[in-house]
């Protein structure tokens, strides 16, 4: 049975300097091959000691039962800085707390339905730019970022991604990318405290572009909000919100930190799992027509809700692909306290790397685990796993915001995308993943795109 692409893992054992070049290079082939089988790895250097959790018991110590006594560390919040400023994603303790309680009801299932119309709207839109590139090969990953860039920008603030704003946010982002990768080698490769955090110049510039727009965005927005006239999406909900506690809303300063990790959170993901999933659909023909026959049973011409939980075949298809490439690889908290894992004493400040990319595929666990099987989660194996380790949008109370608002997006789009068109594999480009921040092509995810017939 053919399998999906996977990097080689690094041979044997290198030096601290080859091993920062070849994670700078790729997160995915630095690592050794054992990892795969390995429940706990240890990883030291004169200045630090990481170690790498693949039990599921420890991912479940750490992500579920006592997640203040692993926060996440610092470095991560250093290397993200420059654009995400003190968003919910980097931020710890009651900072963190207060900040979810004010964005999380904004996500509750009820305002999913809500959001619905916007996202069947963006998808409409998707289908308009494929059938401009029908018969041709593509780069898909470009445009599965314009499909969910839409998608944030029409649930969180009303406009598509034409809106002027919106798409000056969009191209000062990928100039973002092109500058430096947004995870920096300190975020997760754990450098000594005192070590200095570099930024371009060129990062710092085009981060602080990207936040000067959404700056101008929320204070419009506020605006608004203030005159009785502001749409009632994300944005509006989240900004009128109260904290139950302290009963303060965000203000301008702080929705700007949100917005910039809702944009780049909500689409450099969103964009990664689209385009793996429809890669590996065109991989595997036979899922690829079942998605499709599934989406011509039950799409209408108008948006609704309840279409959603029917779309089953396009749900276990898109949770296939989140397990095989998972958007986000590797997650870092740090021990706040000693600790003792698997025999091995881990002292304070160690950093705890959890990955979903070894956890997804690890040996022990998955039956047949670099194989594409969307049928697995109906078997007892895959039931397990799911509950137990499985974690695309990690887990516990910091489980991502947005995961529920995913699971809607990714078969819906999915499903619009393939009612309409085929995607097949193009002659001499094969997908390699690299991860840097996210999981993406490493010469990008080319497919040919086709009418489907009627």
């Amino acid at each position: 049975m053919m399998q999906p692409p996977k990097p080689a893992p690094r041979p044997g054992r290198v030096s601290l300097r080859r091993y920062a070049r070849l994670f700078r290079e790729d997160i995915l082939s630095a690592q050794p091959g054992h990892l795969y089988r390995a429940w706990m790895a240890e990883f030291r250097t004169p200045f630090f000691r990481s170690y790498l959790c693949n039990d599921p018991a420890l991912t479940k110590l750490v992500l579920k039962d006592r997640p203040d006594d692993f926060p996440k560390s610092d470095r991560i919040r250093e290397g993200l800085a420059p654009l995400l400023g003190n968003s919910v994603f980097v931020t710890n303790g009651e900072t963190w707390k207060r900040q979810r309680r004010i964005i999380d009801p904004a996500f509750e299932g009820g305002r999913l339905r809500d959001t619905f119309p916007a996202m069947w709207a963006a998808g409409q839109a998707a289908e308009a730019r494929m059938e401009t590139l029908v018969g041709q090969a593509v780069d898909i990953e470009p445009e599965t970022s314009h499909a969910a860039a839409d998608v944030i920008f029409r649930t969180l603030f009303s406009v598509p991604i034409e809106d002027r704003t919106a798409s000056r946010v969009f191209e000062k982002f990928r100039e973002h990318q092109r500058a430096q990768p947004v995870l920096n080698l300190g975020a997760v490769l754990p450098l000594p405290k005192w070590f200095p955090r570099f930024h371009s110049r060129a990062t710092k510039r085009t981060a602080a572009e990207i936040r000067a727009l959404i700056t101008q965005m929320t204070a419009d927005r506020m605006a608004a909000i203030e005159a009785g006239t502001a749409p009632d999406d994300l944005a509006t909900k989240i900004m009128t919100t109260r904290d139950p506690v302290t009963h303060e809303t965000f203000d301008t300063a702080e929705m700007v930190d949100q917005v910039a990790i809702f944009f780049l959170a909500g689409h450099e993901t969103s964009a990664s799992a689209l385009a793996w999933t429809l890669y590996l659909l065109a991989l595997f023909p036979e899922w690829q027509d079942r998605v499709a026959e599934e989406a011509r049973a039950h799409l209408g011409d108008t948006p609704e809700f309840g279409t959603v939980s029917r779309l089953r075949v396009a749900r276990d298809v898109f949770r296939e692909a989140l397990r095989l490439y998972p958007p986000v690889p590797m997650m870092v908290r740090e021990a706040a306290c000693p600790e003792h894992f698997r025999d091995r004493d881990v002292p304070k400040g160690a950093q705890i790397v959890l990955s979903p990319w070894h956890q997804h595929r690890h040996e022990r666990l998955w039956e047949r685990p670099d194989d594409f099987d969307p049928g697995r989660f109906a078997t007892e194996n895959g039931k397990t796993c799911l509950r137990e380790a499985y974690m695309p949008f990690s887990a516990g109370q910091r489980v991502c915001t947005g995961a529920g608002f995913a699971m809607v997006e990714g078969p819906l789009l999915l499903a619009m995308l393939l009612r309409r068109f085929r995607f097949e594999t193009v002659a001499g480009r094969p997908a390699m993943p690299v991860a840097h921040l996210t999981v993406r092509g490493k010469d990008g995810i080319w497919l040919r795109i086709e009418r489907r017939s009627p």
